[in-house]
């Protein structure tokens, strides 16, 4: 019982993650900088708020192929993500970068062996459609760049939940804190590149952006990754953009498409279906083993 609620919690902590995740969208709104500098300062701010984590975790910092590893590619998904965004539109980047599924079926297949359950690989399949259809009426041709970013974006993003699902806890953290000193190191300097003007109000909306839309939303992605698989993780991080239509209607009122309210709909329909079907799965393989004679 005590697995199940830890898995629970995990599960909870990816959620509330996710939704944190979904506010960068409309907070980018807010800031007229260029998107390096915005992700070069969100990320500097985020390193912060992760190292003073650490340290009330006493938390080791380490240097080893997979805190270097989970860096870079934590690096790389902010940084083709923010990249596709100039050569391509919002809807493109977002639904590529959501390729992350498929790339983590492969990736672990590839790498470690890992051997998925056809339900694993119907609910990737059926979260891809769901978050196409739920853009479908925006998407756009003639992008090639941009398209090919974002895919890069969403190889990075699946290749981050890999390494640190197969790290240690130390060298997971670490490897985050490292992803955002890399993007500041990258992003920052494109300030003496792009008029960057600083207000009260701008302020005050990279601050919430590097604590809230990435500091803390990281610090519950270390803890869910815990108990919860990469496959696991990256299909419930469906729920962010998901959610970026519901800020802007709060934002501007835009209602979202009919496309979108059945994509969302299908999503939302997969994960859940798919959180109850693999919780019994785990308990009956916990039943049968329990049952199963000694071969002593």
């Amino acid at each position: 019982m005590k697995s199940k609620d830890t898995k629970n919690q995990a599960i909870f902590y990816m959620v509330l993650c996710s939704v944190l995740w979904s506010t960068a969208g409309i907070l980018i709104k807010f800031l007229p900088w260029n998107p390096m500098v915005i992700a070069g300062f969100r990320s500097l701010i985020s390193a912060g708020v992760y190292l003073l984590y650490m340290r009330y975790e006493k938390t080791e910092f380490q240097i080893n192929k997979y805190s270097v590893l989970s860096g870079i590619t934590l690096m790389g998904t902010f940084v083709f993500f923010v990249a596709a965004n100039k050569f391509t539109t919002s809807a493109n980047a977002i639904v590529l970068q959501y390729s992350a599924p498929i790339f983590i079926l492969i990736l672990s297949g590839l790498i470690y062996h890992q051997k998925f359950r056809s339900g694993d690989i119907i609910t990737v399949a059926a979260t891809s459609v769901g978050i196409s259809l739920f853009f479908l009426d925006k998407l756009s041709g003639g992008y090639l760049l941009g398209n090919l970013l974002a895919l890069m974006a969403g190889l990075s993003f699946a290749s981050m939940f890999v390494v640190t699902g197969h790290a240690d806890q130390n060298a997971r953290s670490s490897g985050i804190l490292l992803g955002h000193i890399f993007t500041a190191i990258v992003g920052i300097p494109f300030v003496f590149f792009s008029p960057t003007p600083v207000t009260p109000s701008i302020a005050i909306v990279i601050l919430a952006m590097g604590i809230f839309q990435l500091g803390i939303p990281y610090i519950l992605y270390g803890l869910a990754i815990r108990k919860c698989s990469p496959l696991a993780c990256s299909l419930i991080s469906a729920i962010e953009p998901l959610l970026n239509p519901v800020w802007v209607f709060l934002y501007n009122g835009e209602v979202p498409s009919f496309f979108a309210l059945i994509g969302g709909a299908i999503v939302i329909s997969a994960v859940v279906a798919w959180s109850i079907w693999s919780g019994k799965a785990e308990r009956r393989a916990v039943l049968d083993f329990e049952r199963e004679p000694s071969r002593e």
